[in-house]
């Protein structure tokens, strides 16, 4: 494989997608080696079929606003591979979402849904509308609005679409119940469902819980223990709420959320009611942390992000490349000892570089974030099979699979000298599995 070539005639193809350019070079120079060591995959074209989506829906979305106003956005749905399953990934609402970074997200969930072991293939959709400072009948018309355009492309055996950034447990409900209206069946389209009407127990928390499993495992693999490390984490959404609860449970010190007016510090760590306090933030629809130092009486560094705290353990938990190379240099010159992307994408190539350079444990958000994926997996066999598991069986469920794909990654990324390239042991354990269904089912 002539990864350089690829990636050049790729970025002629696309220019300027500069987030699903840098999640594919990633991969392959990850996967360059084994590739290689298969002939068939190369007169296949398996690398040529498996970078491109298989299709992309583009729509305009108009509705109306409170005021009368007729609105536009622009609506998307990436199907990027469905080798092993149906497309599986979220919807997000956020001003920034676009063509780049929703096939970076759909060629990422092809992988991260692969290494679960569930049949799941990978997509992704969202809109550039925003839900902060709309009422609920606006954001009930925009979502209702969205799925007129969208119900007939997905479905429980096509394309299940969850939850994502600006997308909860209410958009959720109104894009599923439109969905029902139009679709004239009640099945596990989407999933992040309320519990009343078809969803999983720990769905919310799944991703937080699903990256302290992980990174318990990372440790654990060394030697070493969670209790009583400190803990950086950005973000305060439902991802951040779940990792803070998960690691305050496992005897862990967090420190640090952030929101994208800057960071909190709190030395006493974050836990009990300022855990909850946190739902709350999220709750109000401002979308900042600042209160939080006002309420409890830490310091707020606005317009700052929490890598330059002194942490044993840093987890990105809000948006793809927030944590840049000279963030990554600050913690390795405090002495941090694990990073792991409970976001997707969260460090910039550059920073993983520098880790791996210097044999921090790094964990990819394709492996470490899974556990949300795979919680909604589970979410779609209860829906199959029409019942529901206790908290306490999903919840050991999801650990079961966070330990398989640990495994997968240390079977694939253990180096001569010791040191687990979890990069290397995602990207190439969910590439073979993709890699052999679609060599089993031919060039379609």
């Amino acid at each position: 494989m002539k990864t350089e070539s690829i990636l050049q005639a790729l970025e002629i193809k696309h220019p300027g997608e500069l987030e699903y350019l840098q999640a594919v070079k990633e991969v392959l120079h990850s996967i360059e080696d084994v590739y290689n060591q298969h002939p068939e995959f190369k007169k296949a074209g398996i690398i040529e079929r498996l970078v491109e989506p298989d299709r992309i829906f583009t729509f305009k979305v108009s509705w109306v606003d409170d005021n009368g106003n007729v609105q536009v956005n622009l609506g998307y749905r990436v199907q990027f591979n469905n080798a092993i399953g149906p497309y599986k990934g979220g919807i997000r609402f956020h001003a920034s979402v676009g063509l780049s970074s929703l096939k970076f997200l759909g060629f990422e969930q092809t992988f991260k849904n692969a290494l679960t072991t569930l049949p799941m293939g990978g997509g992704k959709g969202g809109s550039d509308f925003s839900p902060k400072g709309k009422s609920n009948a606006e954001v009930m018309r925009f979502c209702q609005a969205f799925i007129l355009e969208l119900w007939r492309h997905i479905g429980p055996n096509t394309d299940v679409p969850a939850g994502d950034i600006g997308v909860g447990a209410r958009e959720i409900g109104y894009m599923f119940g439109m969905y029902k209206k139009l679709a004239l069946e009640n099945t596990g389209t989407f999933t992040g469902k309320g519990l009343d009407y078809g969803g999983s127990l720990i769905r919310p928390e799944a991703t937080g819980f699903g990256g302290l499993y992980f990174v318990e495992q990372m440790l654990k693999a060394q030697g070493m223990d969670i209790k009583g490390k400190t803990v950086a984490v950005s973000g305060f959404g439902n991802v951040a709420w779940g990792a803070v609860l998960k690691a305050t449970e496992m005897g862990a010190k967090v420190v640090t959320i952030s929101g994208p007016d800057g960071y909190v510090y709190d030395p006493n760590g974050i836990s009990g009611e300022k855990i909850d306090y946190m739902l709350d933030l999220r709750n109000s629809g401002e979308d900042v942390v600042a209160p939080y130092a006002t309420k409890y009486g830490v310091e707020f560094f606005p317009g700052k992000r929490p890598w330059q705290q002194k942490v044993d353990i840093a987890l990105p938990c809000a948006i793809q490349n927030e944590l840049n190379e000279e963030d990554a240099k600050m913690l390795i010159a405090n002495n941090v000892s694990c990073v792991a992307e409970i976001s997707n994408m969260g460090c910039t190539a550059e920073a993983v570089d520098l880790f791996i350079s210097k044999n921090i444990m790094f964990g990819p958000g394709k492996a470490v974030n899974a556990g949300g994926v795979a919680t909604s997996g589970l979410e779609m066999t209860q829906n199959a099979m029409h019942l529901n598991w206790t908290a306490e069986e999903v919840d050991e469920k999801l650990k079961q699979i966070m330990k398989n794909i640990h495994e997968q990654c240390c079977i694939y990324g253990k180096q001569p000298n010791g040191y687990i390239n979890y990069v290397k042991g995602a990207n190439i354990a969910g590439f073979m599995k993709v890699a052999r269904a679609m060599m089993a089912q031919g060039v379609v």
